[in-house]
């Protein structure tokens, strides 16, 4: 119940004044890089330094305008060529309804393509986010016309949902390269398992469609029975720990990230930076209560030092 009303809450950003200032400090400092590209910049390399590798996200979803997704795109530009003037170990991350799906499809997709090709020229990667189910099919019929052109685009598969066994099968035949992760929408029991304990062993089926026939599959998981889980199937299946990796949030179970980097597994930490944090700081609230307990201590260290 606490789930679905904090999935609730991302849904209307009029509350981020009532969430915001001092209250939210603690926690958006926590989980959101910093509002400019140089403060995830700055975290990029703290990250790489600690031996892991990262993905940027330019927060916000669902703008209403061309000029909004336009001014994303070029955002994600500058993103590129940070990445590549910092020699940065790192790729982009981004969301559809960010780029204008929901303004024009096509607006939508020149804007990506341009994102890929960009990317392209550095040798880098875009890895194309999944958002709500409403946005599923079309997600991967965008992803799959870019790859046809382009195999430097991945996309995101979430383990909650009923269909992404076949969309996964499919994805693996295409040598596309999948993150999966478990989901953080509010969904309908008809189209997504409704229990826990459904959504985790249907993780770990995908886990291993994805470590024993895809390509370079992202494991995004802070469980750690999804994460035994895979370190067990892979050494198994004698799979070296080249062959995927580990994917988590900035700020989330840095301890476990860095025990994963000292074991000889590969880590990407998802960074997300910019005045768009709302939506997402609930809903990582919403998906590992113990950031509640954060959120609470910080809010209690804020009113001690006010």
């Amino acid at each position: 119940m606490l789930r679905g009303t904090l999935l609730y809450l991302a849904d209307q950003p009029a509350l981020k004044r009532m969430f915001g200032g001092a209250l939210a400090r603690p926690l958006v400092r926590r989980f959101v890089a910093g509002e400019t590209l140089a403060d995830a910049m700055a975290a990029v390399g703290r990250l790489n330094a600690a031996g892991t590798t990262a993905t940027l996200d330019y927060l916000g979803e669902s703008v209403a305008r061309a000029e909004a997704a336009n001014k994303a795109a070029l955002q994600y530009v500058a993103i590129l060529h940070a990445i590549e003037r910092q020699g940065a170990r790192a790729n982009a991350s981004l969301k559809l309804t960010q780029l204008g799906l929901d303004v024009d499809r096509a607006l939508c997709v020149r804007n990506v393509e341009r994102l890929v090709v960009q990317a392209a020229q550095f040798g880098n990667f875009i890895r194309i986010d999944m958002e709500g189910s409403d946005y599923t099919q079309t997600t991967l019929e965008i992803f799959k016309e870019l790859f046809a052109r382009h195999k430097n685009v991945g996309v995101v598969i979430q383990a909650y949902l009923y269909r992404s066994e076949a969309d996964i099968r499919e994805l693996n035949a295409m040598g596309a390269r999948v993150r999966l992760c478990k989901g953080a929408y509010s969904e309908p029991a008809s189209i997504a398992f409704p229990d826990k304990a459904d959504t985790d062993a249907n993780f770990v089926k995908l886990m291993q469609l994805l470590l024993s026939e895809g390509v370079y599959p992202g494991i995004a998981t802070h469980d750690e029975r999804m994460i035994e889980a895979t370190r067990s199937f892979a050494a198994r299946e004698g799979i070296l720990p080249d062959r995927f990796e580990f994917q988590m949030l900035y700020g989330v179970r840095r301890d476990l990230q860095a025990q994963l980097v000292r074991e000889g597994y590969r880590m990407r930490v998802y960074v997300p930076y910019g005045g768009e944090w709302y939506p997402y700081l609930v809903r990582r609230l919403a998906e590992r209560p113990a950031n509640l307990l954060f959120f609470a201590r910080g809010v209690l260290r804020e009113r001690r030092h006010s």
